[in-house]
């Protein structure tokens, strides 16, 4: 077989349980349910920083956001980072980006991308290219523009929803391609991210009326927050981005090369709702910290169920390996096609996630326990941290019962404090302590 295409079709914002394939009552993913059954699921696959900028920059270097500098939003991708862009380069590839990009722009005056054409020095080293730095700054759900790799815009066809246009550069890519070559295609969406200027979230007209009938999950039930008058946009814009998924894997089929292409699905972080802080995700909790997972094509067939836990630090040795490019020894998760073999030995029995913005957060997901740390500030990091949240998320799924004080579970923190310091050195970072709960934290 000659080498394998990729294509990453990356979400925005979007809760591992809008999808069928993780129970999802209604109808709102059936394109991802098939490819679930035809490929793999990540049963329990978390974010590594659930803030954007940062959790593209970890994508694009394979390195936690600390360690690349992008620590939080408005901070620029040093441009003598090794991407893998560069590396699929290196190999071969035709490398192909879209949509929303979050690490052109910094603080600086001549640093603002957000609204105009990115360098090409600051693409990341991707080649083909239709995209905007901040996709939420230069349009809504219908009307807006990208910029074309030769800096032109790309208008958003009239009435066209956003997911759409954007998919008809996707496809438009690959029709255009090198056919003499592999190719690895990123596209990146902002649905069902909230629009911005809004403050609300956009589905497609109509949603409101055809998700109506949703089903509440379980850690909003009872909440305030503002998930009443957003959950059936929400879900509209998942139901969206599940038909774009539909058109590429049908592109790839009339093109016959869907049996020598792997895609992998996932997400930067979730949402909450507003429901544990003042606005949708910067928190250690699963509303924000867990997304949806699945891969098909080569690696990936045969309708598994991965039970590890596995993180977003791991797509981009995957997304490697998948063209058989041994990742580098700066990236900091593995690969997931040994895990899917059974052939993976020492898995992390935890995901590690850096958190910023809202605090300076640290936290780890065990099948059982969620434990975080922070200090109520909006730095990098700290040499000392308070311990904030602990659930048990055996007893307590939907984490309503914090047990951070509870004296009984004094050497289950001490246990996980351990760990999560060990991930943290592991992830780069300068040595820390770890203190109890204070009154106030």
């Amino acid at each position: 077989m000659s080498a394998l295409n990729i294509v990453f079709f990356f979400t925005d914002q979007q809760r591992w349980d809008t999808c069928g394939c993780y129970g999802q009552e209604l109808d709102v993913t059936p394109n991802l349910d098939r490819m679930a059954e035809e490929g793999t699921r990540f049963e329990h696959a978390f974010t590594c920083q659930p803030v954007c900028g940062p959790a593209r920059a970890s994508l694009q270097t394979g390195k936690y956001a600390e360690a690349v500098g992008c620590w939080r939003n408005n901070i620029h991708l040093p441009v003598d980072e090794k991407t893998i862009a560069h590396w699929f380069t290196e190999w071969g590839y035709q490398t192909g980006y879209v949509g929303k990009w979050h690490l052109a722009s910094g603080p600086e005056p001549e640093r603002n991308y957000r609204e105009d054409p990115v360098p090409k020095q600051f693409r990341g080293g991707w080649d083909w290219w239709c995209a905007s730095d901040v996709l939420e700054f230069t349009s809504h759900s219908y009307d807006g523009y990208m910029f074309r790799g030769d800096g032109s815009r790309y208008e958003f066809a009239e009435g066209r929803y956003r997911v759409d246009a954007v998919t008809d550069v996707a496809m438009e890519f690959m029709q255009q391609r090198d056919r003499d070559r592999p190719f690895v295609l990123f596209v990146s969406y902002i649905e069902p991210h909230h629009q911005n200027d809004k403050d609300r979230y956009e589905g497609p007209e109509g949603s409101k009326e055809r998700w109506a009938d949703y089903e509440v999950p379980g850690d909003l039930v009872g909440t305030d927050g503002d998930w009443r008058e957003n959950y059936p946009d929400y879900l509209g814009c998942c139901n969206a981005l599940d038909g774009a998924l539909g058109r590429i894997r049908e592109g790839l089929a009339e093109d016959s090369i869907d049996d020598e292409t792997v895609i992998l699905y996932t997400s930067d972080h979730g949402s909450h709702f507003r429901t544990r802080n003042a606005e949708y995700k910067r928190s250690c909790h699963d509303g924000c910290l867990r997304i949806p997972m699945v891969a098909c094509g080569p690696g990936f067939e045969g309708g598994g169920v991965v039970d590890e836990i596995v993180s977003l630090i791991d797509v981009p040795p995957t997304l490697l390996a998948a063209a058989d490019i041994p990742a580098p020894e700066t990236h900091h998760g593995r690969a997931l096609q040994p895990l899917v073999a059974g052939e993976a030995e020492d898995w992390p029995e935890e995901a590690f996630a850096q958190i910023s913005e809202s605090q300076t957060g640290r936290c780890i997901r065990t099948r059982r326990w969620t434990y975080s740390v922070s200090v109520p500030d909006s730095g990098s990091r700290s040499d000392i941290y308070y311990e904030d949240y602990l659930y048990d998320n055996e007893s307590d799924p939907h984490q309503r019962e914090n047990l951070v004080r509870d004296p009984a579970l004094a050497e289950v923190r001490a246990q996980l404090a351990e760990t999560l310091l060990a991930r943290m050195a592991q992830a780069g970072e300068e040595p820390a302590q770890i203190q109890p709960a204070t009154d106030e934290s």
